[in-house]
């Protein structure tokens, strides 16, 4: 439900401005909402006996550096309506919504074992050229027993499971007896 009001939010918001001001914007809400990882501000900022011009005033404090009077109006409605709580759901949404006009997404590369840099850089430039797109891969070490690669923001998921062959060819195997 958040993911949608903050698309009505991302579309309001970017009316009228050019890429490079979404971009400066984009980087304010994930600091915001990296705030919200905070126990004291999410309880400062939805407390209902804090009053609305201190809420307003702390939120605008820390998007001051970017100085522009569309971002405080933004702001000062999100606080008015309180809508302040979907500012994580709308940092993400605009970083989706930025990676597909500029269409350079990041994905993750999963494994238990180590996998070479040059294995990722190839991954990538092949998941680029096929989607048409700059996708940049992080390796992450983890239990998954194989290879898997996410893109979320296009929506890819790619695996292949050690685990899920083995029965793969054992299955085949009993059906060729």
């Amino acid at each position: 439900m958040e993911e949608l009001i903050a698309k009505k939010y991302i579309k309001a918001l970017k009316e009228g401005s050019d890429l490079e001001y979404i971009q400066g914007v984009k980087s304010v809400f994930d600091v915001l909402a990296e705030s919200f990882k905070d126990e004291k501000f999410v309880s400062i900022v939805s407390n209902p006996n804090v009053d609305t011009q201190d809420k307003s005033t702390l939120l605008l404090e820390a998007v001051k550096p970017v100085a522009s009077e569309k971002l405080d109006n933004f702001i000062k409605l999100l606080v008015e309506h309180k809508r302040i709580n979907i500012i994580p759901a709308i940092a993400k949404e605009l970083g989706k919504d930025l990676a597909a006009t500029t269409k350079t997404y990041t994905g993750k590369v999963f494994s238990n074992s180590d996998i070479d840099t040059k294995v990722i850089d190839d991954l990538s430039a092949g998941l680029s050229k096929k989607f048409d797109s700059t996708i940049s891969l992080e390796f992450i070490k983890n239990d998954f027993n194989g290879i898997k690669v996410e893109v979320e923001g296009l929506g890819i998921e790619i695996n292949f499971s050690k685990d899920r062959i083995d029965s793969q060819i054992i299955e085949h195997i009993i059906k060729a007896i």
